[in-house]
């Protein structure tokens, strides 16, 4: 286990330098964590090898970190902060999940109806297509500084995204299972697997807020903090492994929810002095959470990538951006939001591969040839759509004119942890 933990380490020191040298081309960090995890990882050089991404110490560790990323996300959600574009916010992401549910959906079901491939099969790339990943829209707000309508609309919605993302995936793939009668999801996992992370969360973050409510010194924050992230996460082990039928509950929901809860009971002040000490940890928290995002992408996918894959990318793109477009447009929201906030909502990869391995699982008995087909078919989009997502979203935020705008919506990091 030592030799493990030692090769986990090399490969977070490698990725953090990859960051820099990607960085110095003005792209963002988060691309060089990405790729250094698809070279480190098992299907390259595999200094993060099988052994290391299936031990139960290491998913425990990255569950951990994604309940401590959630808090980016978190910290944002204080009712005075958004109660003024609260609407906006809910019809634009209800718009942008849903249509790109459907549009994925409608072009895959021509396309299969042609192929005579099922046409259930449409509705679970569909499904598995409106998921976004925050973590590296998130990473790209810290590292830039962005500040603006763009970034203020984006953090809200990360949260809302993950909740309708669950609520129509695990609709879908439940009435797919009934339908094929294959070890069929019992009804309630669709709402425990929203309400759970968000109950968890809550009361975990009253509590927490009970304890950081009084000012301290950053140790003594810190200290209490990082225990209540233990806590929190220790909570949400327990409901995943013990309570639900499959370990499918989201950590980075049970992050936010946490932060979100003792966010509305501290000072903004307080809430300032929490963060400046947490951000080290949290520095390092996305750099291992990406790593693990990159490291299981085989790169030689990328040759392998078919008509499917072209079309996946394209159908999400387009879902994502239109989808936004139309909801900013008829919540009369700023131009830059119509227009950029769809290049922000592109990254996938972690999201969509849990969704995959979910689907594949109910797939493999009654239909190992659709189980085939939809694995290799994200496999190979989640390489080529998360670096080019990762730039998209980049852009979005620079054409928005939202770099460098100060660090009212995300932070500053400490030197040298995640800011070039």
């Amino acid at each position: 286990m030592i030799s493990l933990i030692i090769r986990l380490l090399a490969a977070v020191v490698l990725a953090f330098w990859a960051g820099k040298l990607i960085s110095k081309i003005k792209l963002p960090s988060i691309l060089g964590w990405l790729i250094a995890g698809m070279i480190l990882g098992p299907h390259a050089v595999s200094l993060m090898n099988q052994q290391i991404l299936d031990a139960r110490w290491y998913q425990t560790m990255v569950h951990i970190l994604e309940c401590a990323v959630g808090l980016m996300i978190g910290t944002e959600l204080v009712w005075n902060k958004i109660k003024r574009s609260g609407k906006a916010i809910v019809i634009t992401t209800f718009t942008q999940s849903v249509g790109t549910f459907l549009f994925v959906s409608l072009v895959f079901g021509i396309v299969f109806y042609f192929q005579e491939i099922p046409l259930y099969l449409a509705f679970l790339f569909g499904g598995i297509a409106l998921a976004t990943a925050p973590a590296p829209a998130l990473s790209i707000m810290r590292e830039f500084k962005t500040s603006g309508p763009v970034t203020n609309t984006l953090i809200p919605m990360a949260a809302l995204d993950d909740i309708v993302g669950c609520v129509i995936f695990f609709t879908t793939i439940a009435i797919v299972a009934g339908n094929l009668s294959a070890g069929q999801l019992p009804a309630y996992i669709i709402a425990l697997v929203v309400i759970l992370p968000l109950v968890i969360g809550a009361v975990t973050g009253i509590l927490a807020g009970l304890m950081l409510k009084k000012e301290r010194s950053s140790s003594a924050t810190l200290v209490i903090l990082i225990g209540n992230i233990l806590l929190t996460s220790g909570v949400g082990f327990f409901f995943n492994n013990v309570v639900m039928p499959k370990p499918v509950l989201n950590f980075m929901l049970i992050g936010m929810a946490f932060s979100a809860a003792f966010s509305n009971m501290i000072t903004e002040k307080r809430l300032e002095q929490i963060m400046q000490a947490f951000n080290p940890f949290l520095g390092i928290a996305m750099i291992l959470v990406i790593l693990n995002l990159g490291a299981p992408l085989d790169y030689h996918l990328i040759m392998g990538a078919g008509m499917f894959t072209a079309i996946y990318i394209a159908a999400r793109a387009l879902g994502k951006y239109f989808g936004a477009y139309f909801g900013a447009s008829i919540t009369k929201s700023p131009q830059t939001v119509k227009k950029y906030l769809g290049f922000t909502l592109l990254p996938h990869s972690g999201v969509s591969l849990v969704f995959t391995g979910i689907a594949v699982s109910v797939l493999s008995g009654p239909a190992p040839e659709c189980a085939q087909i939809i694995q290799g078919t994200i496999a190979a989009a989640a390489v080529i759509n998360e670096i080019i997502a990762v730039i998209a979203a980049k852009k979005g935020f620079e054409w928005a004119g939202e770099f460098g705008n100060g660090a009212a919506a995300v932070r500053e990091p400490e030197e040298g942890i995640c800011h070039e």
